[in-house]
């Protein structure tokens, strides 16, 4: 993996979960649990069922959210609280992380479809506060969530990024497309590589990846 090919990369896009923190963490299945449990006690419908169209509606929207809202007119900020009162506890500094993100040239920034006090209570835990120049959650984005095009148009366009420089970090590969094809360099982050052409790089060491780009 040539460290030219970033040569010119000035701005470094983090998702956040299963990202800034390995998924045996299993952070997130304490949102998925929640997220059954808001959606049995707002739709009237059974565990099995609750946890069906979780899934249904983050494999056809990109997030349970959007699918809630665009089918049931949810209202997302009292869903957002909700699934993302959990124990952060589970998760633990990352010093090594924390290097080799402070080594990068430019600008870094967290886009996540989790909304962007949850993140800093991630990356604070992570020990990784004060590391990065903007935090973007869904809000952000007036709600839409990655994979959409728009929603990353919207974020993108905040921050005043150039697509031409910046370089996506991200374990759901679906997400990678469109910062592909606006001119992003993409890594997949996750413990399996996977084939696509929207994605140049893949690792499985988040850390280790960084530690390359700087030698």
């Amino acid at each position: 993996m040539p460290a030219e090919f970033f040569s010119q990369t000035r701005v470094w896009v983090f998702d956040l979960d299963n990202t800034l923190y390995p998924p045996e963490m299993r952070l997130f299945d304490q949102i998925e649990q929640r997220m059954v449990a808001y959606v049995m006690q707002t739709l009237g419908v059974t565990q099995p069922e609750a946890n069906r169209l979780r899934a249904q509606y983050w494999a056809d929207y990109g997030t349970t959210l959007a699918g809630l809202m665009r089918l049931h007119d949810l209202d997302p900020l009292p869903y957002l609280e909700a699934v993302h009162d959990i124990d952060f506890s589970v998760l633990s500094p990352d010093p090594d992380l924390r290097a080799r993100l402070s080594d990068l040239p430019g600008r870094r920034i967290i886009y996540t479809n989790g909304s962007e006090p949850y993140a800093r209570r991630v990356i604070a835990a992570r020990g990784l506060d004060g590391l990065f120049d903007a935090v973007y959650g869904v809000e952000h984005a007036q709600f839409r969530p990655k994979p959409e095009q728009q929603a990353f148009a919207e974020v993108f366009a905040r921050d005043g990024l150039d697509p031409t420089r910046a370089a996506m970090f991200e374990d759901d590969p679906r997400n990678l497309a469109a910062p592909h094809a606006m001119g992003l360099r993409t890594i997949h982050v996750a413990p399996e590589p996977l084939e696509a052409p929207h994605i140049h790089h893949h690792t499985d060491n988040l850390a280790g990846f960084l530690a390359q780009l700087m030698r």
